[in-house]
């Protein structure tokens, strides 16, 4: 096993899937179209290649946690979907590796929490993302009751942090100071 080698794998991939000129989002409906029916969106393709790697690493997969839960929300973090639905369930697996290994998954959490204050901020994530955040990361650990309590109170937390980070950036453009200060206060 080449430790190396797969993490250069993965941070390709995502840097692959998360440059501009791939964020059909971005574009014009005319243009968005175009590229659809040519191309198709290959950051699914890819997406799909990242999930599908990462499930094949077997007992390897802890060396990548912490390091590729950043990558890991980045990727999921772009508003595709499909893209969501597929790739969100690897942290419930990387949170499990931990969990199995440790008795706990404290390096995750603190690493996805870091990393989601820096992305938010950076101008991604939704209400969208968040309801489905919850929802695959609930259903997964409903197969583990082990660990369904943890996985349940690490989901609110993020849920919390997600909605206060998200008012955040909306009212960061509010002329109200009495908002913002509100909001600064409620995030801290």
């Amino acid at each position: 096993f080449n430790l190396q080698l797969w993490n250069n794998y993965f941070h390709l991939a995502v840097a692959f899937i998360t440059q501009d000129s791939l964020q059909l989002e971005n574009f014009s409906h005319a243009k968005y179209n175009k590229i659809q029916n040519k191309y198709g969106d290959m950051r699914c393709l890819i997406g799909f290649a990242i999930r599908d790697m990462w499930y094949k690493l077997g007992q390897n997969k802890i060396c990548f946690i912490p390091g590729m839960v950043g990558p890991i929300l980045e990727m999921t973090l772009i508003p595709e979907v499909e893209l969501r639905k597929a790739t969100i369930p690897i942290f419930f697996d990387m949170m499990l590796c931990e969990y199995q290994r440790t008795g706990e998954f404290k390096k995750f959490e603190n690493e996805i929490i870091l990393k989601l204050d820096h992305e938010v901020e950076g101008g991604r994530g939704d209400e969208h993302y968040m309801q489905l955040f919850e929802s695959i990361l609930t259903e997964c650990a409903r197969q583990y009751p082990s660990i369904l309590n943890l996985v349940e109170s690490f989901v609110s937390l993020v849920k919390g942090l997600l909605e206060k980070l998200l008012d955040y950036r909306t009212v960061m453009n509010d002329e109200s100071k009495d908002n913002r200060m509100s909001c600064t206060v409620n995030l801290l």
